[in-house]
């Protein structure tokens, strides 16, 4: 049984600048960012790589569309380096770009299997949430299928994975929150997976307690307090990358997508609206095993009791994001079961990796009781 995948090689630098000179950027390099990280950081530095902009292909979670419109842009002109830095969906679509020179994305799912690297792939995340820059995963939302999926190969691991805290200062209080959100149920969903090993488990939940005693102290504290966390809540989301890098994502991930999708929810957002509805549909049905471990670990995080681990978890997360009822995004009762439809027919590579197995019923039922 696998162990633990750990691809690309990880750095750590306190500034872009010393990126910068340690990386040596040239004008033969791409980089895939926005503006708004881009300019604050990097201009005054006279970066000389080439820059496209992702805002200017499209708004939100990366679509086929937007993915497309890029790779057409990012071929007029040759490069070697490909570096990405931003949050989710820079990353998403750079892992894409690094397996194409000019193949669409339709191109690239048919042809999954096959992919190959291109472009020498350097990833550096601008959230504390994705991990996403120790995987292989790309989530597309293919709009001409009217569906997210995940695109996987080994090609599309980053070379070279770069954490630099100084690019989180600027970042809002309501991103930080879904983004961190995230990759608290990356580290959980992880942890539970049948495919969770000892080394997994070791960053599963250390991420863990390391997001929930930040949320604690900026409750503590206040909000003045996030500067001085922010490289502790960068490196939690790297250790919840690495676990589910190899472990995976399960239901609370297949049961957003939907939500996500249709609504244009933040992902973090969106799976912390199905976050404790899973949890607690585990539990109906198995309510020992790892599930027991990790209701412990958590109950003794949040100094309450095991039998009330659950409300002590969404009361601590709704002081950093309120949680909202699926009706306040604008789901309808026929979305519940559109939804179900589309998690049983389209999102069983993350349903494999549930604690316990989930059918389609028990998927309606966890949509109605979160209605």
């Amino acid at each position: 049984m696998k162990q633990i995948i750990f691809e690309p090689a990880l750095h750590k630098f306190s500034t872009c600048e010393a990126f910068l000179k340690e990386f040596e950027i040239t004008k033969d390099d791409l980089i895939l960012t926005n503006a708004y990280i881009y300019e604050p950081f990097f201009t005054q530095l006279n970066c000389p790589a080439r820059i496209i902009f992702q805002e200017n292909y499209g708004a939100g979670e990366p679509t086929d569309l937007m993915t497309d419109a890029i790779i057409d842009e990012a071929s007029k002109r040759d490069y070697h380096r490909l570096i990405a830095i931003g949050g989710g969906t820079v990353i998403d679509i750079a892992k894409v770009l690094a397996v194409t020179c000019k193949d669409h994305v339709d191109t690239l799912y048919q042809h999954k299997d096959g992919l190959k690297k291109y472009h020498e792939l350097i990833i550096i995340p601008t959230t504390c949430g994705t991990g996403s820059e120790m995987t292989n995963i790309s989530i597309i939302n293919r709009t001409r299928l009217g569906v997210k999926m995940g695109l996987t190969s080994p090609a599309m691991f980053a070379d070279q994975a770069v954490l630099i805290p100084e690019l989180l200062t600027t970042l809002p209080f309501n991103v930080f929150a879904t983004s961190s959100i995230d990759a608290l149920v990356h580290a959980v969903e992880s942890s539970l997976s049948p495919k969770a090993t000892s080394y997994t488990k070791l960053f599963g939940y250390k991420a863990i307690a390391m997001i929930i005693t930040g949320y604690q102290k900026i409750i503590r504290e206040g909000r003045s307090v996030l500067p001085s966390l922010l490289d502790d809540f960068l490196t939690a989301s790297n250790y919840a990358g690495l676990a589910f890098g190899t472990a995976g994502c399960a239901a609370v991930h297949a049961l957003s997508y939907p939500l996500g999708g249709t609504y244009h929810v933040p992902h973090g957002e969106s799976n912390y609206a199905m976050f404790t509805g899973v949890l607690k549909s585990y539990k109906q049905i198995k309510n020992d095993g790892e599930l027991s471990v990790m209701e412990q670990y958590l109950a003794d995080l949040l100094s309450c009791e095991k039998s009330n681990v659950y409300d002590a978890l969404e009361n601590l997360l709704n002081q950093i994001l309120q949680k909202k009822s699926l009706h306040e995004y604008g789901v309808t009762h026929q979305d519940l079961m559109d939804f179900t439809n589309s998690v049983m027919t389209t999102q069983q590579r993350l349903m494999a990796n549930n604690f316990v197995p989930l059918n389609k019923e028990q998927v309606y039922k966890i949509y109605q009781e979160l209605y």
